[in-house]
């Protein structure tokens, strides 16, 4: 499976947002299967005490439809983030939208693990979703979504791979900051070490984020990464990795604590 990871900055207009995202896509040649873009690139987050209501959109809105334009064209799935409006004028959700190759929308993640860390309150302004591990199949391949935050609960991780995920897809706005990018480089290859699969990052660059989208194949080996600013990665993902490295590493076989035997090896 060919993967294309789009790292970028978004902003707080959101018809700017459109255009930027366009324009990225727009880049990205008729050869990969997966597109993935970062959290929060319908708008970013802004200021702390921003309310997100009012640019949030629901799954028929007009960034869904920019997302299900470029995946018809390309014949691929394309992930991204954004904030999804509720009917009863409560916070929005911060999700995932996977829309396939025929335009419609595969699958939808709704974070579960609001970012209420580094001082910083996320829960003050949006929804958590609820506890479901969303997996959706793309070219042949498991693909597990969780969302920036998520990434330092490795029990989602593993709900994930239960459920039949080889490949964890990662958007991500991670925030800048003292230890950060160890942070976040750590965490990245040690879901993929300890759960022997792909995890495939993409991040907001620019100044307030970390940037560093990047792809671990399941032995921990950094395929390919990003730097800080505007970036675009693809890499190819071999379907026999993973179980090349459970042959050498049965860490998930060897499980004394989790679901029935077999559902991981």
């Amino acid at each position: 499976m060919r993967v294309t990871l789009l790292q970028l900055a978004a902003g707080l207009d959101a018809g700017a947002n459109r255009a930027l995202v366009g324009r990225r896509l727009d880049a990205v040649e008729p050869d990969t299967d997966l597109v993935v873009l970062p959290e929060a690139v319908m708008s970013d987050f802004g200021p702390a005490d921003r309310d997100l209501r009012p640019c949030a959109e629901p799954l028929d809105g007009p960034f869904v439809a920019l997302v299900a334009e470029h995946a018809r064209r390309l014949g691929a799935t394309v992930v991204a983030g954004m904030f999804e409006r509720r009917d009863d004028d409560r916070p929005p959700y911060n999700t995932l939208v996977a829309v396939g190759p025929d335009g419609g929308l595969a699958a939808t993640y709704r974070k579960i693990h609001l970012y209420d860390s580094f001082g910083y309150r996320e829960s003050d302004r949006l929804s958590p979703g609820p506890v479901a591990p969303t997996v959706v199949d793309v070219a042949g391949r498991r693909l597990g979504l969780m969302t920036c935050y998520d990434l330092r609960f490795p029990e989602l991780a593993r709900l994930l791979v239960d459920e039949g995920a080889d490949t964890l897809v990662l958007p991500a706005a991670w925030v800048a900051g003292p230890d950060k990018l160890a942070h976040w480089r750590t965490l990245t290859t040690a879901r993929a070490v300890e759960n022997t699969v792909y995890v495939v990052a993409a991040a907001q660059g620019g100044d307030r984020y970390t940037g560093h989208s990047r792809v671990v194949d399941a032995r921990g080996s950094i395929v390919v990464e990003a730097a800080e600013g505007d970036e675009t990665l693809s890499a190819d993902l071999d379907p026999a990795e993973p179980g090349r490295t459970r042959e050498v590493n049965p860490s998930l076989a060897n499980r004394r604590i989790g679901p029935v035997p077999g559902v991981s090896s």
